[in-house]
């Protein structure tokens, strides 16, 4: 494997395009563009207005095994199909979350791609962007701020201060944050009750921008929130407070697409950012939806593996937009199957045939399930210099024992020509229109029986067990009729369980469910197992501390 510069020095080396030069050649027109800058913009609504009798496109989930410490590469992999596509002569559009600024500056870092295979301008894309995430934080700050004021102004809702249920978000990791009291210091600092923060992404707002269609389905799911309940356990809304326009305000710019480039000029849309271990982790409807009728293939992704992002993203984001998809791709990589087998972090550049073979279960079990929603499917294994001929060509063996075919991906080294056999295998399973898409589960069954199909057939548990908590929380739902809504799980992703110490393909365990919560804004329940939390933490040593900036601006430890 040839020398290859660091990410940041990739990118900065790249030669761009003009952002007018990428809408130009996408087919968007000048009068639907707003630039943020030479090489970043904002899509105008108009532009899916004029382009809504036009077919779409083909459809094509990347998504990937549990992730590791070792890294999987599910979008430098993303990138690259997208870039492959476009050698090929198919007019591709890649379609991606926004980074969120926890992870850059805590441990995962930033989510342009790597290598030869990144979305340009990475520095600002994974920074502070076109305002975004700002935006969400502080239209999701307002209504949190009306709602208090209402309580210290008297009141009339008849809100139960105990069961207020909207907390406020940052766009950080801070753990010292996730349970706090607010309203100390007396009468005229407001009604004193507990409350704590969540990260940005997992806001219900985040979730709305993302599942919105028009400025009109976003005021509707707006006034659907429930911020609280009353002391006879009735939901307050944001219409109750008044909030709705006053948010939409606030978002109206957000709701827009936003247009970057690929290193190799392909064009890309990025919008929305939803965890997936926390919330449903796909990237806007919106973006889905302009790129389809822009391309001809369309090429996203879902948060973390199979049983979070892709089964998400079928079971919600398909659903809520009626959206079919074409085909899927799953990445794995070598040393994330031998961690999988067992291997330690510090051992996984030692060829280890027993560790690959063993951890090859966790990728069979994300092909199972990806083949459940009965789309056709391909592997791509992710090569890195350390792999062995021998490691590679077991998981061809193992691949072919259980019918699905595997096909090495070098993109992060070549860029699009590193995807190019991939990119063939995905054009021959969508011509060869093999697919039978269909969700996992009826919405009309009953929460229980909704969360113990995720759990069996997804997660492979033998049962879960409902809280004293959630049983409550369950009846509550019921009795309200907000009982018919999907679900989306809250759940570790590095465990096909909710122990993130489980790895490979554990057996003999039950999903541990500690309480619901609706998100009737949104449109679906979520469902929190184990110890996720919804406020993550820093590391020891966190990314932020590796970081410098010279007198110039010029950036360095950003990745």
């Amino acid at each position: 494997m040839a020398k290859v510069g660091t990410d940041i020095e990739i990118a900065r080396n790249a030669k761009m395009k003009t952002i007018d030069e990428i809408a130009e050649e996408a087919g968007i027109l000048s009068s639907e563009v707003e630039p943020y800058g030479r090489y970043m913009a904002k899509i105008s609504l108009d532009a899916m207005k004029r382009l809504q009798s036009k077919p779409d496109g083909k459809l094509i989930l990347v998504t990937a095994i549990n992730p590791t410490p070792a890294g999987e590469g599910k979008t430098t992999t993303n990138i690259g199909l997208s870039m492959a596509l476009n050698q090929l002569g198919k007019k591709t559009f890649t379609t991606l979350r926004e980074p969120s600024l926890g992870p850059v500056f805590g441990i995962k870092g930033g989510a342009a791609g790597g290598g030869y295979s990144q979305v340009l301008p990475m520095e600002q894309i994974n920074l502070h962007f076109t305002g975004d995430i700002h935006a969400i934080t502080s239209a999701h700050n307002l209504l949190a701020a009306l709602l208090d004021n209402h309580i210290h102004r008297g009141n009339e809702l008849n809100i139960d201060a105990r069961r207020v249920v909207w907390k406020r978000v940052m766009d950080l990791n801070d753990r010292a944050l996730r349970h706090v009291n607010i309203g100390l210091g007396g009468p005229l600092n407001g009604v004193p009750r507990e409350s704590g923060f969540d990260i940005t992404v997992a806001s219900e707002i985040m979730a709305i921008l993302c599942l919105s269609n028009d400025i009109e389905d976003l005021k509707r799911r707006l006034d659907r929130i429930i911020v609280a309940y009353t002391y006879d356990v009735q939901p307050i809304r944001c219409k109750d407070l008044g909030a709705t326009d006053s948010l939409t305000i606030l978002l109206r710019e957000a709701l827009n697409p936003n247009l970057v480039q690929t290193i190799e000029g392909t064009p890309a849309l990025i919008h929305g950012g939803p965890f997936a271990n926390i919330a449903h982790g796909c990237n806007s409807v919106l973006a889905t939806k302009m790129a389809l009728k822009l391309g001809e293939y369309v090429v996203t992704e879902a948060g973390f593996g199979a049983d979070l992002g892709a089964e998400k993203f079928f079971n919600i984001k398909c659903r809520k937009a009626k959206l079919t998809p074409d085909a899927a791709v799953i990445v794995a990589t070598v040393r994330a199957l031998k961690f999988h087998g067992g291997v330690e972090k510090t051992r996984l550049t030692e060829e280890n045939l027993v560790a690959v073979k063993k951890g090859f279960a966790n990728l069979e079990k994300h092909v199972e399930n990806v083949r459940k929603f009965g789309l056709p499917c391909v592997v791509a294994v992710n090569v890195f210099a350390a792999d062995s001929r021998e490691e590679l060509d077991l998981i061809h063996r193992l691949c072919h024992e259980i019918g699905i075919e595997v096909v090495l991906t070098e993109v992060w080294e070549k860029g699009g020509t590193g995807g190019l056999a991939l990119a063939e295998k995905v054009i021959a399973m969508v011509e060869g229109n093999h697919k039978n898409f269909h969700y996992l589960y009826d919405s009309n069954r009953s929460i229980r029986e909704k969360i113990i199909t995720i759990a069996q057939e997804i997660y492979g548990a033998d049962g879960v067990k409902f809280s004293k908590e959630c049983e409550k929380h369950i009846a509550e739902l019921e009795e309200l009729g907000l009982d018919r809504y999907p679900i989306c799980m809250a759940k570790t992703p590095m465990s096909l369980s909710d122990d993130p110490r489980l790895k490979g393909r554990p057996e003999g365990f039950k999903i541990n469910v500690q309480q619901i919560r609706a998100k009737a804004g949104a449109g679906f329940l979520i469902v929190y197992t184990g110890n996720v939390m919804t406020m993550p933490g820093l590391p020891k040593v966190p990314s932020a501390v590796k970081m410098t900036i010279d007198k110039k601006g010029t950036i360095q430890g950003l990745f």
